[in-house]
């Protein structure tokens, strides 16, 4: 009889409790870790909604991980009986001419995505609550979706549970470390466990938990503020969810509770977090004048005094590709950080990839373009 491979999951947010549950799901022993709970507000799964879409601004790369994803999804749905995903709609709009949506529609329709370019006038006629600019195309990806991130933690988490898994809630790890003889060694203000192999997936805190990373994870303080619709009808047409490329760089989603409009804004716009444990969640009256010229000059039926705005954060790396794959000399640490604000909706994807690298040391899906310390992190 074949034993069960034994294996840490080092942080049960976005990355984390997914490859929980597909580590679970294959027959592994999963040993989960976190210094607070599935679904906190700390990390980078908060904001109450996040967007998923099949079109992509970037490395047509993504384009594959991003239908892996989408099965995941329902799949996650479908064990749990959640309602995690709502299909939405996305619209991505920006310069025709910029190199990025020249790239969106060309990849979009080499690989045949579900889409339709609307001019402006057709925008306008069907989505009136948006402006678009002279010289800008938008972009309808009728596969996008609006996922509830924390419930989608908490789901995935407890499925892997339900399978098997153990996870030590209020629990941070001081040191992942290679053991004498193969495997690794989980260091906890409670002792120490040795597993065959550790995926660590812990957000912000990765410089910390892991400070010789041959390449950092920029933190950033991320902001978001939701705002009230001032005309009645502003959610008709299906109200779906948004993505501003540059020179805007902003993103939007309807609220879950139909009444309010989740805005964000882009890397550029976020302040560095020196420490994850002291993040200022207090956000001011004077961070929020870039929200107003967005509002005024894109989405003028909402109103610019939010009624609501929080602080969370986020990992980039200098290239906008995360850092996935085992730590540069160690067959058995994976390491899967730095999703520079457009992970969640690859989570699923990424938790496969992570049981793979887990599991059998390497994976089929091309993730050639993703890497811990190598050109592809670049």
């Amino acid at each position: 009889m074949r034993i069960p491979k034994r294996v840490a999951v080092i942080g049960a947010g976005s990355m984390g409790s997914q490859a929980m549950w597909r580590l679970a799901a294959r027959g592994a022993e999963v040993i989960g870790y976190d210094r607070y709970a599935p679904g906190h507000d700390r990390g980078a799964a908060g904001g109450e909604s996040r967007i998923f879409r099949a079109v992509h601004l970037g490395d047509p790369g993504y384009i594959p991980l991003l239908r892996l994803a989408d099965g995941l999804w329902e799949q996650l749905q479908a064990e749990t009986g959640r309602s995690l995903r709502r299909r939405s709609g996305c619209l991505v709009m920006g310069e025709t001419a910029s190199l990025s949506m020249r790239l969106l529609l060309s990849s979009s329709a080499t690989h045949r995505l579900d889409h339709e370019v609307l001019d402006r006038d057709t925008l306008a006629r069907r989505y009136p609550q948006h402006r678009l600019p002279e010289g800008h195309t938008a972009v309808l990806d009728r596969m996008g979706a609006i996922i509830r991130p924390e419930a989608s933690v908490q789901a995935a988490a407890t499925r892997a549970e339900q399978l098997g898994a153990r996870l030590n809630r209020y629990t941070p790890v001081r040191e992942v470390v290679p053991a004498a003889g193969g495997g690794v060694q989980i260091v906890t203000d409670h002792g120490t466990d040795h597993v065959d192999a550790a995926v660590v997936t812990v957000g912000p805190w990765i410089n910390t938990l892991l400070p010789d990373l041959p390449r950092t994870v920029d933190v950033r303080r991320v902001i978001c503020s939701w705002h009230l619709p001032t005309r009645h009808d502003w959610f008709a047409g299906g109200a779906p969810s948004f993505v501003r490329a540059t020179p805007h760089d902003c993103f939007g989603l309807p609220s879950p509770d139909g009444i309010s409009v989740k805005l964000g804004l882009s890397f550029a716009r976020h302040l560095p977090v020196p420490e994850p444990e002291r993040l200022d969640r207090t956000v001011r009256p004077e961070e929020l004048g870039t929200f107003h010229e967005l509002i005024s000059e894109l989405m003028p039926d909402l109103n610019p005094d939010p009624i609501r705005v929080s602080a969370y954060m986020e990992g980039y790396t200098e290239s906008g590709n995360p850092l996935v794959g085992h730590l540069p000399g160690e067959d058995d640490i994976i390491v899967m950080a730095g999703f520079s604000g457009s992970g969640f909706k690859l989570s699923p994807a990424m938790g496969e990839i992570a049981a793979d690298l887990a599991l059998d040391g390497t994976t089929d899906h091309p993730v050639g373009f993703l890497a811990p310390a190598g050109v592809g992190a670049a």
